[in-house]
Order: structure tokens, then sequence, then C-alpha cells
């Protein structure tokens, strides 16, 4: 079977493209490695809430997410930010009073930004969508583009959009005809957002931090984790605590310690009510093969620059596309930018479709 789009990742960025090609009539199939939707995005489940393991928060003036969150019909709501934040130097001194929430301003989805993934993916046929199915290789025909998968399956499609981290796909797709090596070059070069990091969340049963005065966020020099936020629901619990590990990949590979040094912080930035979380979520997204390639591990200081380099544009008679957060130009990195991604892809696909009509 022949279809028109292959989409490879189904994180937001392959989803809400298939969306957009599902209102046009447009013949597609997402594939995706994991054995769930999302990518890097990912809401846990406790008890009746769900916490977000990757990203957490978008932000006004982000309008296609805000368009997206409206249309689908899912409510947002704004950061935790009343109380005093806690400052901890890197001897362990804890120093509260020092500012305020420094994500204040930001917006989360009700239900975790998972229920956006859910909500699209409810919109598309179940046909069209496959799980548990990862490309290995991509040969350029005539006429169409063959798709290998792991278990050697045979997928066909006009075109093929790489709606995953560049780099993943320079290190895990092998490509016939070779890109060009400068193409290759620019997908290997392009920093995978956020792969490199560690995030935990500590829920409880009471928002402790609250009643003594403090929003939940902190910063460290300390570490384990070198920035912490309040990451409860908006109006019940159970209610958490989450924050950034800022300990290198190599040094945190013993999760059992890990958590330990957890605890132990958050004990000592909001007092011994933090020693007993009812769970304690660890996601360490260095070591998922499915987001991080081997470059990722490398630390990053500052958000890159984004965009789709010109050596990754007209790949095999303009066959080959790219449609994730990391080759949009505005706002690369973040959820609006898989959207944006998205976005440029369509308008690519559907100016192609009335020329060829």
């Amino acid at each position: 079977m022949l279809t028109d789009t292959l989409i490879i990742g189904g994180g937001l960025a392959g989803l809400s493209l298939a969306a957009s090609l599902e209102a046009k009539g447009q013949t597609y199939l997402v594939l995706d490695a994991r054995t769930r939707f999302g990518g890097r995005i990912r809401s846990d489940a406790v008890d009746r809430e769900r916490f977000d393991l990757g990203p957490a928060w978008f932000w006004p003036g982000q309008p296609r997410i805000a368009a997206l969150i409206d249309k689908l019909g899912l409510e947002k709501f704004e950061q935790y930010a009343d109380g005093d934040l806690t400052f901890e130097d890197e001897r362990g001194s804890v120093q509260r009073g020092q500012g305020f929430a420094s994500m204040q301003g930001s917006y989360r989805l009700k239900g975790g930004l998972g229920s956006l993934i859910s909500a699209l993916q409810s919109f598309l046929p179940e046909n069209h969508l496959r799980l548990a199915t990862k490309v290995v290789a991509l040969d350029a025909r005539a006429d169409h583009i063959l798709a290998i998968t792991q278990n050697g399956e045979s997928l066909m499609a006009r075109r093929v959009v790489l709606a995953l981290p560049p780099r993943l796909a320079a290190e895990q797709i092998a490509f016939t005809p070779p890109l060009p090596e400068a193409a290759v070059s620019a997908m290997s070069g392009i920093a995978t957002w956020m792969a490199g990091q560690a995030k935990a969340v500590a829920v409880y049963d009471d928002p402790f931090w609250r009643k003594s005065g403090l929003s939940g966020d902190a910063m460290s020099r300390l570490g384990p984790m070198v920035e912490v936020h309040d990451a409860s629901p908006e109006k019940r619990g159970p209610y958490a605590l989450f924050g950034f590990i800022g300990v290198a990949p190599d040094d945190r590979r013993d999760e059992k310690l890990l958590r330990k040094a957890v605890i132990a912080q958050l004990v000592r930035l909001f007092g011994p009510d933090a020693a007993a979380p009812k769970t304690l979520l660890i996601k360490d997204w260095a070591f998922d093969p499915l987001t991080a390639a081997a470059l990722d591990l490398q630390p990053q200081y500052s958000h890159p620059r984004y965009g789709l380099p010109e050596a990754m544009t007209d790949l095999w008679d303009d066959r080959l596309l790219f449609g994730g957060t990391e080759v949009a130009s505005q706002f690369g990195g973040y959820l609006e930018g898989a959207l944006e991604a998205s976005e440029n892809v369509v308008h690519k696909i559907l100016r192609e479709a009335q020329v060829d009509a």
C-alpha cells in the first residue's frame, strides 16, 4: 500500500501534522518506535492526577498551542507562584525569601500535557497510527520512498516527514542513496532540546510548603536538583514538587543513590515533611535511546539556535522533509516549535498538492 505521507515520530509535531492532513483529506501513516505516543511529552498517573515528566509549561505569546488547546476543549491554568523562593548554596546552607517564583505567568495543562496527546490521538483513525514500529532504513526509489522497519516490514510513501530529532534520524536511520555529507553534518549538529535532562517529581498528599509560605520554587548550587518548582494540579491533590537534576548523566546512573539524594535535598529545602513522598517519579531522558543521541549527553548551557539549515532542504527531490521542534526557527525546542514545524510542513505539502492537481 502506498500512502501520500509517512510521518516518522508520533510526538506533538507528528500528531498535529497528521491531524492537519486528516482534515485536508490527505492519506498518511504515523509510525512511532515507542509503545506510546507523545515523544518527550509524558504524563504519569498518581491516584487521580497526572504529572509531567517531560515538558510542563507553555507561555503567553505562543498562538499555536493556545489555539490547539481551545480547539480540543482542554483547560490551562497558571503555574502556582504564591510565596517565597528557597535558595541553597554550594555548602547546603538554605535561605528563604530570596525572591519569587521564576515561572510565574507560565501555563500548565489540566491533566498534564499528556492530555493534549490523547486528545489529538482521538481525532485520528486508528489504522493511520502505528506504535512499536521503528524505522531503521529509508530507500528513495523513482516514484516512492521505501521505509524498512526494525522487524523487516516494508512500507511505501510518496514522501517522508522526519518528525523526530534530526540527530536521532542521522544516528539511527540508514539512508539510500546516502544523504549529502553537509546534510548529515547539519542533522548531527542540531542539539536535541532537553534530551540530556533528568526530571524528578515527588508527590505528596499535603502541600506543606505552601502552608509554610513557600512557592515550591527553589534554586540550588549543591544539587542534585538545580531547580525545583511546584508541580501540583490546579485545585486539588495529590500535590507535587518537581526538579531538574543537574548532575551529569554519567554521575546519575545509580538511580537508587539518586533517589536518596533527591529526597535528602527536598528535606533540606522544604523541611522534614518532604522526607516521605507517596511517590517519587524519575525520568532520565539522557538514557532513553528514542530521545537522546550520543552527542546529546554533552551539557547545554543555553537555548540552542534552532531552524532548518539549508543543507537539510531539497533532499531526495524534496520528498524527505523535517518536521520536529528543532527545525522551527521562531520557537524551536518548545511545544510551540513542534506546532510551528508541523505547520510549515503542512503548508509545503498542500502547495505541492495544488500544483499536482
